[in-house]
Parts: structure tokens; C-alpha cells; sequence
């Protein structure tokens, strides 16, 4: 039984061949990405091999298909996606970067491989985070602009979902909340910004490039916000259920510096049924794209449907 429902998946993405569509999305980003990232000899070669270390750790590259989906479902292509796609995987690597570091969650592995710190010393990740979030503007700066969404409006949009009042704010909040007494409701804001906030940017940022109805991208803005929060609810529940081994990082590691996550606030059989709620809510915003958000569907059926 999966975490967040037992209900089916929607039925068009239970016919969609998923693991074929990630190994496109996943080929198409990882030669973008290289051919847009400085090469790991250009000076100083140490930051770039940094840099290009957690870029290209594994992982399965969600958020960028996640844009590139999205552009499909409002009949747009992946050449005019792909640059936002990247962007938005540059930002997220980034954060894991930053939050594996010693001040902030103090992980020594992620994907199963030693974190960025581990590997290049402190100073080194924290320049490495910095320079993939710069490099995530310079490759959107690349993208087509579509009429009604110019280059500013797409800058916006990511400055706007990696600043201080999303994804930094959230995790500013997150480390605040270590060993305090949090709130639902204080816990629903960590997670819209740490994790939603950047799903959801990914989803418009996939609608924009194919120049998107207001229409199409609220629907897409509604999806990835309940896509986000279910995620996140999800992997609380797992980082108390599954091994260190099964996450590719280590387990626990939330309940052992006392932070702030669904299981220990509401418990694991409620937070099961607020992660099947989201899920819900998540499917039902696809429905206006009447059958042609299927890699959408299948996307978050991956996502939402993982195992205990």
C-alpha cells in the first residue's frame, strides 16, 4: 500500500509508461545541463567540479520533468522548456547543498553518495550552492520568451520561489522549529515554502514557456502547490519508516534533532490521511487539461504513491 492513498491512479496515467518517459526527461536535461554548465576543467576547476558533483549525483530529475510535463499538457515543447527545466534543478541542487552542510541539517550523504561537503570541505559546498543558484538565472536569462509571459515575468517567477519568503524563508523557518513547539498550521507554512514552493514554480514555469492561459496556469499553480505539500508529508512519514538504505540518505535523522514534521505533530496514521487529502486535490486540478496532462498524472502518481 502507498503512502499517501490506496485509491488508483487516474486512469490514463495508469497506461502511461512512466519509467520510459523519466529515462527521455531524465537524458534530455542531463545533456542540457552539461552543455550549459561551465565544463569541470574551465578555472577554477575545483568549483566546478563541485559544482557539477551534486548536479549530476543520480536522482531522477522530477522538477525539471515536472516543467517539461507541463508544457506538453498546454501544447508546448521541451526545446522552449528546457532552459527553465535546468533552471529549476540548478536551484534545487543548490538547496540540498546548502541544507547537507553542518549549520543546517548536517547530512553526510545524499543519493547514497558523501555530500558536497564531505567531498570538497564546507567552504567549497557553500560556494558551490552559490554559484548553481546564479547559474540557474543565467540559463533562464537563455530561454524563448513567450507573449505573454516576457524574460521579466520568468525571472520573477524564480526569484520570487527561491527568495526569503519561500524556499529561504522556509528553511529559515525549518531550522527555527527545530526542538520547539510547532503548530500544524506552522508546519503547513515550512512545508508551501520549502518543497511547494519550487514544485509549483517548476509546474508555471513549464505552462509559461509554452505561453500559457491565465486559466491553464492556475490550474498548473494548483497542482503543483498540493503536489508539493503531499511530497513533503510523504517524506516525513518515510524518514520514520523506511532505512537509510531504502531513502539514500539518513533515516531518522528528523526525530533525532526534534524537527518540526507531520508524524510527531499530528502522527503517522493522520498524516497519512492529510498526505491522501493533498494527493486528492493535487489530481483534481489536472482536470480542466481534459486528458492531456497524462505525464502530469503519472508524474504524481510516482511522487504521491511511493511505498511505506
Amino acid at each position: 500500500m502507498s503512502v499517501a492513498t490506496n485509491r488508483p491512479a487516474p486512469a490514463r496515467a495508469a497506461g502511461f509508461d512512466l519509467d520510459a518517459y523519466l529515462a527521455r526527461t531524465t537524458t534530455a536535461v542531463n545533456r542540457a545541463l552539461d552543455r550549459l554548465l561551465p565544463k569541470a576543467t574551465a578555472r577554477p576547476a575545483t568549483i566546478h567540479k563541485a559544482m557539477r558533483y551534486s548536479l549530476f549525483a543520480g536522482g531522477k530529475r522530477m522538477r525539471p520533468a515536472l516543467c517539461l510535463a507541463a508544457a506538453e499538457a498546454c501544447d508546448g515543447s521541451w526545446g522552449a522548456a528546457m532552459p527553465l527545466a535546468c533552471a529549476v534543478e540548478c536551484i534545487h541542487t543548490y538547496s540540498l547543498i546548502h541544507d547537507d552542510l553542518p549549520a543546517m541539517d548536517n547530512d553526510d550523504f545524499r543519493r547514497g553518495k558523501p555530500t558536497n561537503h564531505k567531498v570538497f570541505g564546507e567552504g567549497i559546498a557553500v560556494l558551490a550552492g552559490d554559484a548553481l543558484l546564479t547559474q540557474a538565472f543565467e540559463i533562464a536569462a537563455q530561454c524563448r520568451a513567450a507573449v505573454r509571459y516576457p524574460h521579466g515575468t520568468i525571472v520573477l517567477e524564480i526569484a520570487r520561489a527561491s527568495g526569503s519568503l519561500q524556499l529561504v524563508g522556509g528553511q529559515v523557518a525549518d531550522l527555527e522549529a527545530e526542538g520547539q513547539t510547532v503548530s500544524a498550521a506552522q508546519l503547513r507554512y515550512i512545508h508551501e515554502r520549502k518543497t511547494s514552493a519550487l514544485l509549483g514554480c517548476a509546474t508555471r514555469l513549464g505552462g509559461m514557456s509554452a505561453n500559457c492561459t491565465a486559466a491553464q496556469l492556475r490550474a498548473l499553480t494548483d497542482f503543483g502547490y498540493h503536489v508539493g505539500l503531499a511530497f513533503q508529508v510523504i517524506d516525513d512519514i518515510l524518514d520514520v519508516t523506511q532505512t537509510s538504505a531504502q531513502l539514500g540518505k539518513t533515516a531518522g535523522k528528523d526525530v533525532a534533532v526534534q524537527k518540526a514534521t507531520y508524524p510527531a505533530i499530528v502522527g503517522l496514521e493522520r498524516s497519512r490521511k492529510i498526505a491522501a487529502q493533498l494527493t486528492d486535490k493535487a489530481f483534481a486540478a489536472l482536470k480542466p487539461f481534459r486528458g492531456r496532462a497524462v505525464a502530469l498524472e503519472a508524474l504524481a502518481t510516482f511522487l504521491l504513491q511511493r511505498d511505506r
